[in-house]
């Protein structure tokens, strides 16, 4: 059985290694793309058009459609209810909610004497959010996985720095963000980053966690009909495949294939985990358990929002420039974009089962709590 260290090392590969072997087949030099830290200007991409843009919302409906209609089929549920114990909402989080709205303000003024740190307020910004969505757990049930986990939780960070660096590695192939007011030097840069990259899985966690203890999630997306006899295991090792050509794609056709950055990662991951005998959140929804999957990528998508709208009037921000469907922007990203954050959601949050796996030395999946 492959275990989750090879799974991570399989998966840290191919991201890697695999946008460049496109390079290569595409004639391009593969040296243009092996640089550390991994940074892109903006470019010209292809317009945008409306059949594209169309084309993208169909998939969308078709999603919104089928989880308004389980979220229609509301089953009573007392064991969920009575875990909704409210308790109060913590001392240390409306200190770090207080703080947080200090970092906010100071972050969208221009005042002089904030000039020196101005660019940095981000990073305490989502320190803070973490803590508030701790806290928001703690209201929720009494506990939280700050305070719950907290060795596990910490070792999240320096996880979540080196997996969003990935996803800047695959940003070189598609250029669909670049950075401003960031021009620190490559030193000083690469550690801000690194600090300021270590947030996301956290957060996203901490988010989902949150999410999935609400009465609503509990009643409304536990206990559907079972898709198992629907599933099929073969599939796995197609989509890993698939997968894989997708991310040599992104070398070759960075234009028509960006939105592979998003999903062939989480394909590759589920399907490794798959043929590894490992339970997933796609296991879990097979099972009719729906929790886990809608939890973990409505996590990502309030992340994105606050993610989105707190980088809007930064100082040192990020800006977009994506092909085809590049209009409608919520703050600087395409509407369309932030359909990226579902699989992006899911992706975190398998990812951070696999190492809750790895750091409690066990090699079985639970697809999500």
């Amino acid at each position: 059985m492959i275990g989750n260290v090879c799974i991570l090392g399989i998966f840290t590969a191919l991201v890697i290694g695999a946008p460049l072997a496109g390079v290569y087949l595409s004639g391009r030099p593969v040296a243009l793309f092996a640089t550390f830290p991994p940074l892109t200007a903006p470019v010209a991409h292809q317009p945008f058009s409306w059949p594209v843009f169309l084309a993208f919302i169909l998939p969308l409906a078709g999603v919104a459609g089928l989880i308004g209609a389980a979220a229609g089929r509301r089953r009573p549920d007392s064991e969920a209810a009575n875990l909704q114990r409210r308790c109060r909402f913590p001392v240390w989080g409306w200190s770090a909610l207080a703080i947080l709205v200090l970092c906010w303000f100071l972050a969208w003024t221009r005042f002089p004497w904030v000039g020196p740190v101005q660019r940095h307020l981000f990073i305490p910004l989502w320190f803070c959010y973490i803590v508030v969505a701790n806290a928001l757990c703690v209201r929720q049930s009494g506990d939280c996985p700050l305070l719950e986990e907290p060795v596990f939780f910490a070792a999240l960070f320096p996880l979540s720095a080196g997996f969003w660096w990935l996803f800047e590695h695959l940003n070189q192939f598609v250029h669909n963000w670049y950075y401003t007011g960031v021009d620190y030097g490559p030193l000083a840069y690469s550690v801000h980053a690194t600090v300021a990259f270590s947030t996301v899985l956290p957060a996203v966690y901490t988010t989902r966690r949150w999410i999935a203890g609400m009465g609503w999630c509990r009643q409304r997306f536990s206990g559907l009909p079972s898709l198992r006899r629907f599933a099929l295991p073969l599939l796995n090792r197609p989509l890993f495949l698939l997968a894989c050509a997708g991310l040599i794609g992104i070398g070759l056709r960075p234009e028509e294939l960006f939105p592979l950055l998003w999903i062939a990662p989480l394909l590759i991951l589920t399907s490794l985990r798959h043929i590894a005998g490992r339970r997933t959140h796609v296991t879990a929804m097979v099972d009719g358990e729906w929790r886990p999957v809608l939890a973990a990528a409505m996590a990502a998508l309030i992340c994105g929002f606050f993610w989105e709208m707190w980088n809007y009037y930064s100082l040192a921000k990020w800006k977009y420039s994506i092909p085809y469907v590049h209009r409608f922007q919520l703050f600087e990203m395409p509407v369309l974009g932030y359909m990226g954050y579902l699989p992006f959601g899911l992706l975190c949050i398998e990812m951070t089962e696999m190492f809750r796996e790895m750091f409690a030395g066990g090699d079985q999946g639970t697809g999500g709590r």
